[in-house]
């Protein structure tokens, strides 16, 4: 597949024999295998271009400005077939796709470059204007203290308008929620009881979250539960001919007025004041500004929740995007049904790959450029693994543990596992061309593949979670690995009855310290008539 990506003046062509890329902008946490970086406009997991039967696709893959084919959306409209001289737009790169069976050799596969970005950023061209003023925004007083003179419609339109001020200043409900009552207090000194009270949404529980009182907090629940289920605020006063009971007969409580938290239907809590003072009286533009002032902090309280679901969910993408390609991240993160604590035992192939002599390479190196070696290499076999449907269990030291059929089911592990350690061990020999000629050290990897059961699946927390897999297959994929020589792909027997068609090799035995002597096929070559297989999505 050759795509040609076009970004304001520059121009680049991308080349891989893969059947599938997935592009968008890469980061630390979610390389992409064709990065479109700078172009700001472009979704971090943007979308994916792939071949099947024979046909060219595309797919949005939800990104947040959508993608177009020759000028037409294509955003939740799934995927679509691609022609010869269909344009496909990405924020605002230009993509131009060529596909064929005519294979690329493996040595020649594009993503194994350092970097894919097209274009360095280019510093603002100056504006040549000149600034006469400037005032710092996070410093800038709302509108200015309270005018005790003003008269009070004044005052609560003055509220009003600071309170979005509050929004932007406050970054947390306990320094908001508190500020709001606050100001309530001085527009509407009347009252001596005031209280914000928040529903926890798990439990039922009513929360006081800010208030303000003169002697005690005096609050009913009873009047709390009524405010939030009928979402209707109104104002009370104790009647002689009323036999009151319970907090409010306790309270002292003469006159009050209470009014719900409204987000999108919902009454989140309530808010109220209340004064033992039966002279006390409270307004219908007291009851119309509580109102206003609930449904701010209502918002309040929805947006924080939404952020605080968001930080969550971040927290579960980005481990899925440590471990899985951006396609099987996508697709775990689309169907949450499947993304759940717990495992299951099934066969799968298993690739463990680690540095011949760092150990004692790195003794003579200083700290950062052991971490710059290590990212030199895993910048590119981290892609790898990924474009061949594998997952990253771990990262150990100077070596990999990565999976093939798991956590998707694939019937083809075996291949795509074979497939991965063959690139693999050309991307480190192209890393280990750039490192010499910038003068710095370099070495090779020793891989091993073995298959078996094992056990798999997410362990940890519902917001931590992390995949792994357990069994005997592991370790012994372990022996294999350290039985390879630099540059060397040693394959178990398990393995070899799997993917003896296409591969060619040479039987070898090799010493372990517990297992005695294994058998195992060094991996020479692909065979010519191999075809690459063709991936689908999840």
């Amino acid at each position: 597949m050759r795509i040609t990506c076009s970004y304001r003046d520059a121009q680049k062509v991308w080349e891989t024999s893969e059947k599938e890329v997935i592009f968008g902008r890469s980061e630390e946490t979610l390389p992409i295998i064709l990065d479109l970086s700078p172009d700001q406009r472009v979704s971090r997991m943007h979308g994916r271009i792939w071949e099947e039967d024979g046909l060219c696709w595309v797919e949005d893959l939800d990104s947040s400005r959508g993608t177009q084919i020759n000028g037409v959306e294509i955003k939740g409209r799934g995927k679509q077939q691609l022609h010869p001289d269909d344009l496909i737009v990405a924020g605002q790169t230009t993509l131009h796709v060529q596909s064929g069976d005519t294979e690329i050799p493996i040595h020649q596969t594009r993503y194994l470059e350092h970097g894919t970005v097209l274009l360095p950023e280019q510093s603002a061209a100056k504006s040549g204007v000149a600034v006469a003023k400037d005032i710092d925004a996070t410093a800038i007083e709302p509108v200015g203290p309270l005018d005790c003179s003003a008269d009070s419609t004044a005052q609560r339109l003055k509220m009003v308008c600071d309170l979005p001020f509050h929004f932007a200043t406050k970054t947390t409900l306990e320094t908001l929620l508190p500020a709001i009552v606050d100001q309530l207090v001085e527009v509407l000194p009347t009252g001596e009881s005031w209280a914000l009270v928040l529903r926890d949404p798990e439990t039922d529980a009513l929360l006081l979250k800010a208030y303000h009182y003169v002697q005690h907090t005096y609050l009913s629940v009873t009047l709390l539960r009524r405010v939030m289920a009928e979402c209707k605020a109104f104002i009370w006063k104790k009647s002689a001919d009323v036999d009151m009971n319970g907090s409010i007969a306790q309270s002292g409580i003469e006159v009050g007025m209470y009014a719900p938290l409204m987000w999108q239907g919902e009454a989140l809590g309530a808010i109220c004041a209340g004064s033992r003072n039966a002279k006390t009286v409270f307004t219908d533009d007291d009851i119309k500004l509580l109102v206003v002032v609930g449904q701010y902090a209502a918002m309040a309280v929805a947006t924080h929740r939404l952020q605080e679901k968001l930080r969550k969910e971040s927290v579960v993408k980005a481990n899925l995007l440590r471990q899985f390609s951006p396609k099987v991240a996508h697709h775990l993160l689309t169907h949450r049904g499947s993304l759940r604590l717990g495992g299951r035992r099934s066969e799968v192939s298993i690739l463990t790959s680690d540095i011949r002599g760092f150990t004692q390479l790195a003794r003579g190196m200083d700290a950062h450029e052991v971490v710059e070696m290590l990212n030199d290499y895993l910048q590119v076999l981290v892609p790898v693994i990924f474009a061949h449907n594998g997952t990253v269990d771990k990262f150990m030291g100077d070596g990999i543990l990565a999976i093939f059929g798991s956590p998707e089911s694939d019937p083809n592990h075996h291949e795509n596992a074979v497939r991965a350690a063959v690139e693999m061990q050309a991307a480190v020999s192209e890393v280990n061309k750039a490192r010499e000629l910038r003068g710095a050290p370099y070495r090779n990897f020793g891989i091993g593949l073995h298959c078996g059961e094992v056990v798999h699946g997410f362990l940890g927390t519902a917001d931590r979670m992390e995949f792994t897999v357990i069994g005997d297959a592991v370790n012994r994929a372990a022996r294999y690995c350290a039985g390879a020589a630099e540059s060397e792909v040693l394959v178990s027997p398990e393995m070899h009855e799997h993917v003896w068609r296409f591969i060619e090799s040479d039987k070898v035995t090799i010493t372990t310290k517990h297992e005695g002597n294994l058998t195992a096929y060094r991996l020479r070559s692909l065979k010519p008539s191999a075809k690459a297989i063709q991936t689908s999505a999840p």
